[in-house]
């Protein structure tokens, strides 16, 4: 389980190793907020009990851009990582059968790759539709694909505890601090877009 980074702000920014949360803190560039006293880090002459939640000390600006992006981690979790055509949920996919990217216009026919023209698909259901529209191929999309609210959708992919969660509710809303208590117990894939926005922080 990673440690819950806020921004100055208290915005909440991503997920970050423990250690990483501690050598923060040590350079003085982020304070504890949280900490789980079951799991402690030694060193010969200090003690430290483990940061769940830090903030840091100054503000880190977040290019608008890293908001926006339609990766699979995202668009899958957008589409309850089930196929819009068929409806097969991931764990219902056998062998070599796996989830992709379809776009619903094919980019031949000029289709983009925004939230509004991708869709999950397995990968039969891809190969059949193949560079086809919906309606040429006879498969009819179960929903038609929206923009999500990307901080709901950003929060529920990431793996948080019970307390990270309450912090981030306290910035953006209940709204959001519902989807991510759904989200909590499915422990869903993990994807930090903003992550090297700390590393040289």
């Amino acid at each position: 389980m990673g440690c819950l980074a806020l921004n100055a702000s208290f915005e909440p920014l991503t997920l970050v190793p423990a250690r990483r949360a501690i050598r923060l803190v040590l350079d003085r560039k982020a304070e504890v907020l949280e900490v789980d006293e079951g799991k402690r880090f030694r060193s010969e002459r200090d003690d430290f009990p483990c940061p769940t939640v830090i903030r840091l000390v100054r503000f880190v600006h977040v290019p608008r851009r890293f908001r926006r992006q339609v990766t699979n981690t995202f668009l899958f979790a957008r589409d309850d990582y089930s196929c819009q055509y068929c409806g097969r949920h991931r764990k219902d996919l056998k062998g070599r059968q796996f989830l992709t990217r379809d776009h619903v216009i094919p980019i031949s026919f000029g289709g983009g790759n925004g939230w509004g023209n991708v869709v999950t698909a397995c990968s039969p259901c891809n190969n059949r539709k193949g560079n086809l529209t919906p309606d040429q191929a006879g498969m009819p999309l179960r929903r038609e694909p929206r923009e999500p609210n990307y901080v709901h959708l950003v929060w529920a992919v990431r793996r948080v505890t019970v307390t990270q969660a309450r912090w981030i509710s306290m910035f953006y809303g209940e709204d959001t601090l519902s989807v991510v208590r759904e989200a909590i117990p499915r422990r869903g894939m993990a994807e930090s877009t903003l992550g090297p926005l700390l590393v040289g922080s």
